[in-house]
Parts: structure tokens; sequence; C-alpha cells
């Protein structure tokens, strides 16, 4: 079996669930969270000197960023919810195929609507920059780069996330592990680079043309991580299936 007949049961099996209308339920609340805010205390920020875009991320993102790794976590429990429910997962070891390939199209499926979600918040800021910001000219290439920088350190925490919830049979577990790290990850403090990478941490980080070479190393630390979490995966199911 192929990776692409793989992703394409994984669609199927989601229809089932509430994977898609959490995602884009999800999605809307989290792109509102600038509307509202600008709606209501644009007086705040209209006045404020620089970029309206860091202006925007910098007072939003981080509440942005807590309903993105939440319906991560959220997502990552549906996906291995459907597997262990009515014992699929048995059904799934007897077939000829490697395990690895469902964790990558479950992978492949979470990261995809997290970019859905990406993309739905980048069309709220750059309505947030045209409606209140009238002088202000959008840059395209500007918000690519940031929103590009967001969705790439928040994949550590989306393959974390279904590391544990295929760790954990019973999904309330994986749910309230992934919460505990989201709220141990808000409580770190944000001027330690050692802790802020963190899988969990990492998605509250915006793009800083002030210091790039930190943004680089954010970019590299999470290569780093989704590499060693790749190699943890594989790890699990060869020490899992010598226990079974």
């Amino acid at each position: 079996m192929s990776i692409l007949t793989s992703l394409s049961l994984e669609c199927k099996k989601i229809r089932r669930t509430g994977f898609l209308p959490a995602f884009l339920c999800g999605g809307i609340l989290a792109a509102a969270v600038p509307v509202v805010n600008m709606a209501v205390r644009s007086e705040m920020y209209l006045g404020k000197p620089g970029n309206p875009l860091q202006i925007l991320l910098d007072a939003n993102w981080q509440l942005t960023a807590m309903l993105n790794v939440l319906l991560v976590v959220a997502g990552a429990c549906l996906l291995y919810h459907i597997e262990y429910a009515d014992h699929a997962m048995q059904k799934i070891k007897a077939l000829p195929v490697r395990e690895s390939f469902y964790f990558l199209s479950k992978a492949i499926i979470l990261i995809m609507m997290s970019f859905f979600v990406i993309v739905i918040e980048a069309g709220a800021v750059s309505f947030c920059i045209w409606h209140w910001f009238k002088n202000a000219s959008l840059n395209p290439s500007e918000l690519c780069k940031n929103f590009g920088y967001l969705f790439v350190l928040m994949l550590p925490c989306i393959v974390l996330s279904l590391l544990i919830s295929e760790a954990c049979k019973n999904m309330w577990v994986s749910l309230g592990i992934g919460v505990i790290c989201i709220f141990t990850a808000t409580m770190l403090p944000a001027d330690s680079f050692t802790l802020s990478l963190f899988p969990y941490a990492m998605p509250f980080h915006i793009y800083a043309d002030a210091d790039i070479t930190q943004s680089l190393h954010y970019i590299q630390a999470a290569a780093a991580e989704l590499a060693a979490l790749g190699l943890a995966q594989l790890l699990f199911i060869k020490i899992r299936r010598s226990f079974e």
C-alpha cells in the first residue's frame, strides 16, 4: 500500500468525525481575534509607530497561537481516537502495510488543516490592515514570510501531538497531556532561548525583523525537532511491537 492510498483512506475516515468542522470553526475563531480586537480597541494600535503587520501580531498572536495549538491537540486526538475506539488499530497491524505510513498520512492531514487555519488568519490580518490602517500598504511577500515562519514553527507541535495520541489509547489521556503541555509552554520564560524550543512553546514566537539570526535558529531547531520526533515514532513502533 502506498502513502497516497493510505492518505486516501485517512480522508475517508475523518468524514465520520468532527475533524473538519472543528478546524473550520476553530480557524474562524482564531482569525476573529485580531478583527474583534481592532473593532473594540483600535485606538490603542493606530497611533503606534512601526509596521502594521508587526503591531497586529504583537497584539494578537499569543491568544491566536494558543487557539491554534489547542486545535492541533484536539485534531490529533480525534485522528487516533477513530483508530482505537473500535479496535481498528489491531486490524491495521494485520494488514501488509507499514504502521509509519498511517502516522505519516495523519501528519499530512493535520499539517494541511493547520496550513488552512494559518491562511484564514493571514486573511484576517490583511483585512485589519486594509480596513483600519488606511495609509499603510500591505506587502504580500512580507505577509507570506511572517505567516510562513509561524507555520513552520507549528510543525514540531503537530508531530509531537500525533505521537502522544498514538501512544495513548484513551483520547482523554492524550488530550489532557496536550493541554498540560500548552499551559506549561505559556509559563516558560520568554527570554530563555533553550526553554522556548519546547515544541508547544515554539508556535508562540513571531518573526523578528530586528533579529533575523534568532529567527533562523528557530527554523533550524524546528527542523531538528521534526527529525528527532520522526525517529522517535519509528522507535516507538518497534518498542510497542516487542511488548505485544
